[in-house]
């Protein structure tokens, strides 16, 4: 049976354990509370070769909306020497970055105080595809974040009604290579034929007919994919002129959206404008 003494050491080293936990807890959660937050709404981004793309990151503290003076903003890609960009003492400090960057990275200056840490990347590349991480040291804030940046080409499609009443619709630019497929106002899957013509640097013109009869008054969509885009764009056939509209709905995958998927977004688009 335990002595008083073993009681009493017992419970003072129960206690201890205790209130060390109690402690740990506490501190880990004012660390948390003084780190505010640092993400980007858009972590798996998709930019159009040769055109600018934003990658989106944002900061804020857990005390709310407040204006930031002494900001500290850091962009690096990985597997890649030097900086991206970098923003220290209210100025561009682009010492290190890398030679990739140079003339096309650039932060929204006006937006940095109320907590605007995106980076503007200007005529994107093939070889700027990879992962870009975003870190961020502010009064009561600081954190990490990451944006995935996947490169495609891609382009809105022109409708032209030839005068074999068939109609034509043509892309000029599209990498990798698409499937391409047209749907009836109903949803019903239209006979076509599509030739790829390529360009320079593996970039395609996509070209293709719808073979069935062309019925005035009708809308007809041409769907374009590949694993990263897919462009959903509406021709409406009139007397006299063919009226056109495009979406791009873009993947955060590395596969192609099922033909399931694609059918079911493309019906429920059709169904809107009947």
């Amino acid at each position: 049976m335990a002595s008083i003494g073993q009681i009493i050491f017992g419970s003072m080293i129960f206690l201890i354990v205790v209130i060390s936990g109690l402690i740990i807890f506490i501190l880990a959660i004012a660390f948390s509370v003084s780190q505010g937050i640092v993400e980007s709404r858009s972590p798996s981004t998709v930019g159009n070769l040769a055109e600018d793309v934003v990658l989106d990151c944002r900061f804020l503290s857990n005390s709310g909306n407040e204006q930031f003076n002494d900001v500290s903003i850091t962009w690096l890609k990985d597997a890649l020497s030097g900086v991206v960009y970098e923003h220290k003492n209210k100025a561009a400090q682009l010492q290190g970055q890398n030679t990739q960057f140079q003339n096309r990275a650039q932060l929204f200056s006006d937006a940095i105080s109320m907590g605007n840490a995106s980076l503007l990347l200007r005529n994107v590349k093939l070889e700027d595809e990879g992962v870009f991480r975003c870190s961020v040291n502010a009064p009561k804030v600081s954190g990490t974040t990451s944006v995935n940046l996947r490169v495609a080409a891609f382009s809105a499609p022109t409708f032209t009604r030839r005068a074999d009443g068939s109609l034509f619709a043509q892309a000029n630019k599209w990498f990798p290579q698409p499937g391409v497929s047209w749907l009836s106002q109903s949803g019903q899957l239209l006979n076509s034929s599509t030739q790829f013509i390529n360009n320079t640097a593996g970039i395609m013109r996509v070209a293709s007919v719808l073979e069935d009869p062309v019925k005035e008054d009708d809308t007809y969509t041409c769907l374009i994919q590949n694993s990263l885009v897919k462009a959903i764009a509406e021709a409406t056939v009139t007397a006299n002129r063919v009226t056109e509209r495009t979406y791009f709905i873009f993947s955060a995958a590395s596969t192609k959206v099922s033909s399931l998927q694609l059918l079911f977004t493309v019906i429920l688009v059709l169904s809107a404008i009947q």
